[in-house]
């Protein structure tokens, strides 16, 4: 069984009354879920969503608690998911936004550049859009630009015009294919330290499950949710993510919308957040040394703070 990223990070924020409403909107193998339960009394009321039904059924029989409600869907309607009475009461949110170990390691659902199978990157089997439709149908602008935005990829361009040229011929259908057509296309000088398919392989899997408008979907939403002095805790693993999060903690957490030049500030404006973790918290060389993929994680914690009138701040 995978050691949770940060683990101990994560609960330490993420755990506040033993009988409150926590909330796991990525529940995936349930790993920092089997981390808080132990410390939380039967009265307490858990909210674990998942979009991955799969995943869900599997990770379902492993935990255990009275009060724990299991749902199939995507965590940016979290709204939809709350029970008559649960809006602004979570003591605690967490948002997990890594791969499931399950999707990774089970080559057939298409995630891996290791493994051949069929070309599907999907979370949501449900979905009709799959990675193969994307690298199959998409101009290769529209190709270039997903590549570059969402991979970071420098070699955007010489990727999508190989697949566009590649596909000329034939379909591609397998993850293998669209990894040995990545190879030719990238320099080899530059496939000497990480794998070469590694940054289109995570831009098809953002676009396919569109993760980033979900994500900012989903944090103003949990605000919401959350009670006065409730926390969202968010792990992010690349650098889109985390500065939706950065920007969206930042912006909660302004004390003033006045015009830069004015002299004083009259916009009586409060935040809603304040910022728990300044500079994020990754992972020590202990933990990487036993779980190499936390290498890239990044923990960001705000608290949901009072919003005062007027009357009563004054």
């Amino acid at each position: 069984m995978h050691i949770p990223v940060l683990r101990d990070e994560v609960i330490h924020h993420w755990l506040g009354d033993p009988r409150g409403f926590y909330i796991d909107c990525t529940l995936g193998g349930g790993g920092h879920l089997r981390q808080l339960l132990p410390h939380l009394s039967d009265e307490a009321k858990i909210l674990a969503i998942d979009k991955d039904g799969e995943v869900l059924r599997q990770t379902a029989a492993t935990l255990s608690h009275p009060n724990l409600r299991l749902v199939n869907g995507d965590f940016k309607d979290l709204d939809r998911f709350l029970a008559p009475g649960e809006e602004g009461q979570a003591e605690g949110i967490l948002i997990d936004l890594g791969v499931s170990s399950f999707q990774i390691d089970e080559p057939q659902r298409g995630f891996s550049y290791h493994e051949d199978a069929l070309l599907d990157m999907r979370m949501n089997r449900n979905q009709p859009v799959k990675a193969a439709d994307l690298v199959n149908q998409l101009s290769e602008q529209e190709l270039s630009r997903i590549i570059f935005t969402y991979g970071e990829e420098k070699f955007a361009r010489q990727i999508a015009r190989a697949i566009c040229k590649y596909r000329e011929k034939q379909a591609i259908e397998t993850t293998l294919q669209l990894t040995d057509i990545i190879k030719q296309a990238v320099p080899a000088r530059s496939r000497r330290d990480k794998h070469p398919a590694r940054r289109t392989f995570q831009a098809l899997r953002i676009a396919v499950n569109r993760e980033l408008e979900a994500l900012e979907e989903c944090l103003p939403k949990a605000v919401e949710a959350l009670k006065p002095g409730g926390r969202l805790c968010v792990i992010s693993f690349h650098s889109l993510e985390d500065r939706i999060v950065k920007k969206f903690f930042a912006e909660q957490a302004r004390t003033c919308i006045c015009p830069p030049r004015q002299p004083v500030c009259n916009c009586y404006y409060q935040p809603s957040l304040e910022i728990v973790t300044r500079k994020g918290i990754t992972p020590g060389e202990a933990e990487l040394e036993v779980n190499p993929r936390a290498r890239s994680a990044k923990l960001r914690v705000a608290r949901k703070i009072v919003v005062l009138s007027n009357r009563e701040e004054e």
